[in-house]
């Protein structure tokens, strides 16, 4: 008797543990829907032709324009050091509309590719050395669903970052 409530109580866990990765996994993708809805609404109203990230053969929902292609065939990895100089900001919406999270006007900081948010790391080798950049990311490759209250960004933001890659080091 005691075997057979053992086995009922561990078989319920794995499933309620299985529905609980599942919802999330489902509501991630439906915030990417989201996300990639109001991107392409702003590029079409802004009459921004932009390109979409391709993550080896699948689509990721960023999108990027290419300002200044910089050198060609620059190498990065996840340990490739990049100094930039960026802004950022959300994407036009009701309550924040273009309000900037971050500039670096004065000073130029390198980052370990490997250790910034997934959005650059897929889209900031879409140009080398030297290069230019605008990348349209969904909350996914940015935060996600955590609000980032140190850059007053609430859950699920979208962000556009303006990128200029002044050095690639590996």
């Amino acid at each position: 008797m005691y075997r057979l409530l053992l086995i009922v109580l561990v078989a319920t866990g794995f499933l309620s543990a299985c529905t609980k990765a599942s919802s999330t996994a489902d509501i991630v993708a439906a915030q990417l829907v989201k996300d990639d809805q109001l991107i392409n609404k702003y590029l079409t109203n802004n009459n921004i032709k932009a390109s979409e990230v391709d993550s080896l053969g699948f689509p990721t929902g960023i999108y990027y324009k290419v300002d200044s292609a910089g050198l060609a065939n620059t190498l990065y990895t996840n340990s490739t050091t990049v100094t930039v100089a960026y802004t950022g900001w959300l994407m036009a919406t009701n309550a924040t509309q273009g309000a900037v999270i971050g500039t670096t006007n004065q000073f130029h900081p390198g980052f370990v590719l490997g250790s910034v948010i997934r959005g650059w790391q897929l889209g900031i080798p879409e140009v080398g050395n030297g290069g230019a950049i605008t990348l349209f990311l969904p909350s996914k490759y940015a935060y996600g669903p955590y609000a980032q209250t140190d850059l007053g960004l609430p859950a699920n933001s979208v962000l556009i970052f303006h990128i200029i890659v002044y050095n690639v080091t590996n």
